[in-house]
């Protein structure tokens, strides 16, 4: 069986009401679907197939939860304002009888595509601060770079520098902006991952 230290450690950590209720899903999930994957997402444990989540289990202070990942599409309705569709799980007998049904219609979903909900038209672009329009004609790299950006890294650059509230903190803005767009930087660049 593929076991993840994290999930035990996670497991371990809980109140131990919940420990019988994470452990018992975590085993009729290995029951029924034997090449299922185990990982941490979100900070809990969650159970793939093909990549695909299936389920994850949650412990909190005074109740513990299920999510199935594609809950709608199956049917099932959150509860009690809980996370996850079995509502707030503070007892083994909380479990359902049908869970393992509700497992293996979790599988058997996770083969079939999501359904792709239909588009909304783009958000326009809110206007460009004439200052920042300036700077980018007076530097044609910034400028190409700008133009290449997707939308929303546009968006962000321009919400950027118009929510500047002093014209000094503005200029530095625009000043970054320019700097960072020319070395073909997005916002937030800061915060991307390796």
């Amino acid at each position: 069986m593929n076991r993840d230290t994290c999930i035990d450690a996670y497991i371990a950590k809980a109140q131990p009401f919940a420990r019988p209720i994470l452990e018992h899903v975590r085993e009729r999930v290995h029951a029924l679907i034997p090449e299922v994957e185990e990982a941490i997402r979100w900070g809990h444990p969650a159970y793939l197939k093909d990549g695909n989540i299936l389920l994850g289990t949650a412990a909190f202070k005074g109740h513990a939860s299920v999510h199935f990942w594609r809950g709608q599409e199956l049917g099932f309705d959150v509860k009690d304002g809980a996370m996850g569709q079995l509502g707030k799980l503070k007892d083994f007998a909380d479990l359902p009888q049908h869970l393992d049904a509700m497992i293996q219609r979790a599988a058997e979903l996770s083969a079939a595509p999501v359904p792709r909900k239909a588009k909304h038209p783009p958000k326009p672009l809110p206007d460009m601060h004439p200052e920042f329009a300036s700077a980018l004609q007076k530097s044609p790299r910034a400028k190409a770079q700008f133009e290449g950006l997707a939308p929303s890294h546009q968006r962000e650059y321009l919400e950027w520098i118009q929510d500047a509230k002093q014209e000094a903190t503005r200029e530095k803005r625009i000043a970054t902006a320019i700097e960072w767009i020319g070395d073909g930087k997005r916002r937030n660049w800061k915060y991307e991952k390796c």
